[in-house]
């Protein structure tokens, strides 16, 4: 029977005895259901609302949010020991991303960042708005040949 059913013969022995202490209730398939869930999905959106306050209303130095210190919230505000190393995944699985900092130089002035759309990329598009009108084509005018050859737009002398 084994083999025509392409099974072990340990598993028709089991398959056998659960057959004669269950009957054929015992037979039917089951949904294996691992291990249940940590933090239920109220529990994650709390989270989410948690996270989205900043690290600082979380009692952290800093506003960034690092798995550390997400592993020491979760612990806090819900009882439940996450390892950091291990805390990625369901973030992940919850619909939560990975969000880096932009780095920024010490010497930034975001004043002169601000005004500068505004005052010198306007002259420049201007400047280059008028050169293009001059040639009817809208192509700039070639440059220095190289010698031997002949310019772009005439034939070959």
């Amino acid at each position: 029977m084994a083999r025509q059913l392409g099974v072990s013969r340990a598993s028709v022995c089991r398959w056998a005895a659960t057959h004669a202490q269950e009957g054929g209730r015992g037979l039917q398939a089951r949904s294996i259901t691992g291990r249940p869930p940590r933090l239920d999905e109220k529990a994650w959106a709390r989270l989410g609302r948690l996270l989205d306050r900043g690290a600082m209303a979380a009692g952290f130095a800093t506003e960034r949010w690092t798995l550390k210190r997400i592993a020491a919230l979760i612990e806090r505000e819900f009882g439940v020991r996450y390892h950091p190393r291990y805390l990625e995944r369901p973030l992940k699985a919850h619909d939560f991303s990975v969000q880096r900092p932009a780095t920024r130089a010490k010497e930034r002035d975001e004043l002169v960042i601000a005004v500068w759309p505004k005052r010198d990329w306007v002259a420049l598009k201007k400047r280059r708005s008028e050169s293009i009108a001059r040639f009817s084509s809208g192509m700039r005018p070639a440059t220095a040949s190289v010698p031997g050859r002949a310019q772009p737009g005439r034939g070959a002398e």
